[in-house]
């Protein structure tokens, strides 16, 4: 007689996500509220990722703001934007975590290397620490290499979505999984964890 084994699910419990060209269109340095637009079907991979106990941390690199494009006040304001467009489809988003500094900046407090700028993994970290999250528990979604380096850094699972940068990073980023759009990986996540 053959014994089968089960497959044991794992269960995710929360999701990091890069912002530009992962949940919304990818428009190079977006801060202004009129050029936000939600990738299609972004607001339903959210609301499928919530609605299954999944809490979203959306993790963002905004250079802009290090190289004067615009200031943590726009960056705010487009984030409050964002976060009221996702409360009113009952999408719980738990932090957005960015870091606004870049080495080749021109505003001086923020022009220099830090550990919160993917692929480093200092916000992330924190995240883990105050949630006591498992590694087995945290996927990573993004379309840049930088992006998947940073989850490959912490040993989670990676997404690489096509949409933004993907198709051209697809090559060189060493996702665990590549899938279309964030639609895509949230029915993977809540169908095939």
């Amino acid at each position: 007689m053959r014994l089968l084994k089960k497959k044991l699910m794992r269960k995710i419990k929360a999701v990091f996500i890069d912002r530009d060209g992962t949940i919304n269109v990818e428009k190079k340095y977006v801060y202004k509220i009129e050029d936000f637009e939600f990738i299609p079907g972004a607001l339903e991979a959210l609301k499928l990722l919530t609605d299954n106990g999944i809490k979203i941390y959306v993790l963002t690199n905004q250079a802009g703001i290090a190289k004067g494009y615009f200031t943590e006040e726009h960056f705010q304001a487009l984030t409050k934007h964002m976060i009221n467009a996702c409360e009113g489809e009952n999408i719980s988003i738990e932090d957005v975590l960015y870091c606004p500094h870049h080495p080749d900046g021109i505003v001086p407090e923020y022009t220099r290397h830090c550990l919160c700028r993917k692929p480093n993994t200092r916000l992330m970290e924190q995240v883990i620490r105050e949630h006591g999250y498992n590694n087995d528990e945290l996927v990573l979604i993004g379309d840049k290499k930088s992006d998947i380096d940073a989850g490959i850094k912490l040993r989670i699972d990676t997404y690489l979505v096509l949409t933004g940068y993907g198709k051209e990073n697809r090559s060189s980023a060493n996702a665990t999984h590549v899938m279309p759009d964030i639609l895509s990986v949230a029915k993977h996540i809540i169908c095939d964890p």
